[in-house]
């Protein structure tokens, strides 16, 4: 018989990126009493890792639990990145309802609408948090009116539209039920989740079902499996059968040897745990994200949407340039592919395919940001590899037309800047849907939609155009006829062509051909890119150039000469800097770009081929 299970609730926090979601989930934590009175807690505690720490993004969703009043919260963080919209589909199956965070000034942003058309979808009650209502230029009403109209527009029923809001500010820790009456704790929004989030029903006595939403990886246990269980209960010892709704020839036998529930930060062990219940399942090898646990006796698989496919790839290859071995610990093929297949160890929106050469391998994911996380992860384990250019995963329809990734791109940007925003992305490719004015009428909305390729090395250019005051937010909108080719580049590169040292005389006379990415005193070798021309095509340098040294020249004259300071690219501008023959070599220490054809004279010859 199905009851519900009234001591728990469980619930996803979703939103765009930046609106607040961590910071919130950092306070429902400290007002529980999760923390003891002298204890010192970082900011953003949900983001565990570095990258997250210092890009202030969630990249993984997390799970945690609170004690309110008598009821265990299961809270799960989740990315507001689109790249990382994987992570966000999947653990909506795990909860009963959904607190979506918007922004009192920005108000309902792209990925505001992705995350809740996938709640609406799944029929999950929604919460409204209208967060940031400390903002000066906060306009919770406004933002209100953005909300019920986006719910309409997403076809939302009768009973989601009457959902409750809440007006927080995370940053001071307050809630409220009124726009203009300030809070004094989260108690409002507590009270709003027992009230209006609904409690797990199951059937205890039936036999156990457990859908596996996240795959957690621990270099000591292997793979730990994250799920709710949705009927009857699941023991320490218990012998389940692993099914796939997607694969019915898919049943193993498995012995549960360890169950976990989240307790705060913590994972505690537990003998037992009954519907509703959010569980970790280590000691099973062969668990994957979308498969059910069953009782032998009655197997049955639960269905589990199918995860988004990637929309763009880039080739991760041994690094063979003559610099190569030099500063990287792990560096061979054998050692690259064993780090690229652990990585789908945990996340389910990447592909790793091998190719013809053995050196080399097809990683395909779900935009820039979701590869590059990968790249810098890799970076600081030690890794040196070289990377291509994004490309966009075409396909075909039953007509044999070639159909590519399209992006709906939402732009804000200051009124003087508009029109170069606009002449930019027509050129790649980019058709203007929507233009209208915010914040007083000083800022143009811009509403494109865009070939993913076309946004690919763009967002650079965007902020210098921009001046850095530009907003970019991007959402996948679907397969559409190719839109004929874009000339990702104008400028051509700076290439080396002598191996050595970079010396001051040598920048010196090499600076008024265009900007630098190098200082004196590096290593470069013949095909190196050292920096960026003005113009159209490619120009070789001799940065090793020596001064020669005669009775009438002295060697004190060099200090006279004055370098401009060279332009350092992160990871990402360097991604977008490279064009098709090029490739960007990765070690823990450096980034260099590099032509894929180091030597001059076949590189010429190559050149003249693609002509």
């Amino acid at each position: 018989m199905r009851q519900k299970r009234e001591d728990v609730r469980n619930v996803a926090i979703i939103a765009h990126v930046d609106h607040g979601k961590t910071t919130l989930v950092d306070e429902l934590l400290k007002q529980s009493g999760v923390f003891r009175e002298n204890q010192e807690v970082a900011e953003r505690v949900m983001d565990s890792s570095d990258i997250e720490r210092e890009r202030g993004i969630t990249i993984l969703s997390k799970n945690t639990a609170v004690m309110y009043k008598e009821t265990k919260i299961n809270i799960i963080d989740t990315p507001g990145h689109a790249d990382f919209g994987g992570e966000v589909e999947r653990v909506l199956k795990m909860v009963n309802g959904v607190i979506l965070v918007v922004d009192a000034f920005e108000g309902a942003m792209p990925q505001t609408k992705f995350v809740l058309r996938k709640a609406l979808e799944l029929k999950l009650p929604v919460i409204v948090c209208i967060n940031k209502i400390d903002r000066p230029e906060a306009r919770p009403d406004e933002v209100v009116d953005e909300v019920l109209e986006l719910f309409l527009e997403l076809d939302a029923d009768d009973a989601q539209l009457d959902c409750p809001f809440v007006f927080a500010s995370a940053k001071t820790g307050v809630a409220s039920l009124e726009s203009d009456t300030p809070g004094t704790s989260m108690e409002p929004l507590f009270e709003t989740i027992l009230d209006y989030i609904p409690a797990p029903v199951g059937d205890p006595e039936e036999g156990t079902q457990v859908l596996i939403s996240t795959i957690d990886y621990n270099e000591y246990v292997g793979r730990i499996g994250v799920g709710k269980v949705d009927n009857g209960t699941i023991k320490v010892n218990q012998e389940v059968v692993i099914c796939n709704h997607h694969e019915p020839d898919k049943q193993t036998k498995v012995k549960v040897s360890k169950l976990y529930e989240f307790d705060g930060l913590n994972k505690v062990e537990v003998k037992e745990a009954s519907i509703g219940s959010i569980v970790a399942i280590s000691g099973i090898t062969d668990i994957h994200i979308g498969d059910t646990l069953c009782s032998p006796d009655q197997v049955e698989p639960i269905p589990f949407q199918k995860i988004s496919e990637p929309t763009i790839s880039m080739e991760f290859m041994v690094n063979d340039s003559p610099l190569a071995g030099l500063e990287g610990k792990f560096v061979t093929s054998r050692h690259l592919r064993d780090r690229l297949f652990r990585e789908l160890n945990t996340d389910v929106s990447l592909r790793v395919e091998e190719t013809d050469s053995a050196d080399r391998f097809k990683v395909s994911g779900r935009g820039e940001l979701h590869l590059s996380v990968l790249i810098e992860n890799m970076r600081r384990e030690g890794f040196e590899f070289a990377v291509s250019k994004a490309e966009v995963l075409y396909r075909t329809d039953r007509d044999g037309k070639r159909l590519e990734p399209m992006e709906l791109a939402y732009i804000d940007v200051p009124n003087d800047f508009a029109g170069a925003v606009i002449e930019k992305l027509g050129q790649r490719k980019g058709e203007l849907r929507n233009m209208g004015t915010i914040s007083g009428g000083t800022y143009t909305r811009l509403e494109f939609s865009i070939p993913a390729r076309g946004l690919i090395g763009y967002r650079g250019e965007f902020l210098t155009d921009t001046k850095g005051n530009g907003i970019l937010n991007t959402v996948f909108d679907g397969y559409a006829p190719y839109k004929g080719d874009i000339q990702y580049r104008k400028q051509g590169s700076l290439i080396a062509f002598e191996a050595g040292e970079s010396i001051t005389y040598g920048l010196f006379n090499a600076q008024e051909r265009g900007i630098l990415f190098i200082g004196p005193g590096e290593k470069v070798y013949s095909g190196m890119v050292v920096g960026q021309t003005g113009k159209a095509e490619d120009i070789e340098i001799n940065v090793c150039k020596k001064k020669q040294l005669t009775n009438t020249r002295s060697s004190s004259a060099d200090e006279a000469l004055r370098l401009t300071p060279p332009k350092i690219l992160s990871l990402e501008q360097a991604l977008d800097f490279i064009d098709t023959d090029e490739l960007l070599e990765v070690t823990p220490t450096s980034l260099r770009i590099r032509k894929k054809i180091l030597d001059p004279t076949m590189r010429k010859r190559a050149g003249f081929g693609k002509k």
